[in-house]
């Protein structure tokens, strides 16, 4: 082979070539230098800790001298302005806009109080205001249990540290008022020591158990929704865990889906409630995001939740997670536009037509759902047996449940549209099947003629009808929270006065 030299003197050219080769990798191993240097820089920039703490210390400001920037994202989350075409960050009276929903939960907590859900900033606070948790004043008790407080506070793993999970469930909510004053942040979620995602929560690590998987086994990106599926799902309270406590549990035994659920809640004949009108065994859906996202798109393509709900932002120069934990609608460049190059106009039109469309036939189904309630309390009255009302009543369950674990999915209709219509559905076809069986009987009971739809035309009316005083209980509520909540705060205040943080940097 001849010499390089002798071949640049028989072809110029390839001496230039070779020139601008040089030129080119010793400019590509500069910035990569660069960017190696800048990168630690930053890393030692954006971590330079401040104070040292455990995974039960439960204040987010706390946490938040060692990581500034996602802290003052995650402080938005008391940002109420936002308010997208159904839902958003700002309070709405639920029960104002939708009155058949309290004629639905008749004799249970969410038809005297269901407000949508604000930030995270406001989990304790909303807790405390809602009629749901009553106003436990003297020796008047809370109708909740403590198992209440358990996604509200990155006050619930320390507690459950120091007594174990069963002793915090055991008791009425109030009990544990002055204890759960901090909500949801930083530890619910994080290690202190590494920052690595963690599960706080045991209901959902006893719940992979049973389904015999390891929730050490999860991906970092399976992580980043499975620390919301700590919160974000189905649950109820199993009483047969721990004798006499009501125990969080996520009822995944069968599966994720709302047959699977159905059928594992049948099979030990639990129910949430009975109906005050139907006298139906009641299953109330909480909110199951996870369950839905699991069955849409965007779980099938290994989309997280934070992906979408806590994307990385970029700052001074600095990238880092947004803590900001709130709607895409409200962030669509840097949650949707990441993956889709549509116009935000455009992407937010294709959620607003998904939406209408579900909710048209879930608005068909809660009418249904209120005039088969009425109807069976017609048959009742009539002097209805209960062998008779068997069949129906469980055609009122198995309905209803279907159109809340449609309804109280938080996003469903996005998440997983076609599972979230074929839900509802079924809950259709259900419930009109038990309408046929109470006509007929309706018919035997001598009764003919159409039974009237309730004017339930305001949320008053509503109440009104299901013989609820709202106004007493409202003005119950008031006084708790003027006289015992301060109480709650000044011992909470005195408590984590005396919570070891250490200062590394005076």
């Amino acid at each position: 082979m001849k010499p390089i030299s002798t071949l640049i003197k028989q072809k110029p050219w390839l001496g230039w070539l070779l020139f601008l080769v040089t030129i080119l990798l010793v400019f590509a191993l500069g910035l990569l230098a660069s960017s190696i240097m800048e990168r630690r820089s930053e890393a030692a920039y954006a971590f330079t800790p401040q104070v040292q703490y455990t995974n039960l210390e439960p204040r987010n400001e706390v946490w938040g001298k060692n990581f500034p920037m996602e802290y003052q994202s995650y402080r938005k989350t008391s940002d109420t302005l936002f308010r997208s075409k159904y839902n958003g960050s700002a309070p709405i009276d639920m029960l104002k806009v939708d009155p058949r929903l309290v004629v639905l939960w008749a004799g249970y907590g969410f038809s005297k109080d269901y407000k949508q859900g604000r930030g995270h900033s406001y989990a304790v606070k909303d807790l405390r205001n809602t009629l749901r948790t009553g106003a436990p004043v003297g020796e008047k008790k809370s109708p909740m249990p403590n198992t209440c407080w358990a996604c509200k506070s990155p006050d619930v793993p320390r507690l459950m540290n120091e007594m174990g999970a069963a002793e915090f469930y055991r008791g009425t909510w109030e009990t544990k008022g002055h204890e759960v004053v901090n909500s949801i942040g930083c530890s619910d979620c994080h290690d202190a020591e590494t920052m690595e995602l963690r599960i706080s929560r045991p209901a959902l690590a006893e719940a992979y158990d049973r389904m015999g998987k390891n929730i050490e086994d999860a991906s970092h990106q399976e992580m980043r929704s499975l620390v919301c599926a700590q919160c974000h799902v189905e649950y109820y309270f199993n009483e047969k865990v721990v004798e006499g406590v009501p125990y969080l549990t996520f009822p995944w035994d069968n599966g994720f889906s709302a047959e699977e659920m159905e059928a594992y809640y049948d099979e030990m004949e639990f129910a949430d409630w009975t109906h005050k009108l139907s006298r139906a065994p009641m299953l109330k859906a909480q909110h199951p995001g996870y369950e839905l996202y699991m069955t849409g798109v965007h779980a099938a393509r290994g989309v997280s939740c934070a992906d979408c709900h806590l994307p990385f932002m970029s700052e001074g120069g600095q990238k880092y997670t947004d803590h900001h934990v709130q709607s895409p609608l409200n962030n669509v460049a840097n949650s949707c536009q990441v993956c889709h190059r549509e116009e935000t106009k455009q992407l937010i039109s294709d959620v607003y037509e998904r939406q209408d469309r579900i909710i048209e036939n879930r608005d068909k189904l809660e009418e249904l759902l209120v005039r088969c309630h009425v109807e069976a309390k017609m048959a009742w009255d009539l002097g209805a047996e209960e062998t008779q009302m068997a069949a129906i009543l469980q055609d009122i369950r198995h309905a209803q449940w279907r159109w809340d674990y449609a309804a109280a999915s938080h996003g469903g209709s996005f998440h997983s549209p076609v599972e979230t219509s074929r839900v509802i559905a079924t809950g259709i076809h259900i419930v009109q099947e038990g309408r046929i069986k109470l006509s007929r009987l309706l018919f035997a009971l001598g009764h003919t003629a159409e039974v009237p739809y309730p004017d339930i035309a305001t949320k008053a009316k509503a109440q009104d009808f299901i013989g609820m005083d709202a106004a007493a209980m409202q003005a119950a509520k008031n006084e708790f929270l003027k006289t015992v909540v301060p109480g709650w705060d000044e011992k909470a205040a005195e408590r984590e006065s005396a919570y070891p943080v250490k200062t590394l940097f005076e």
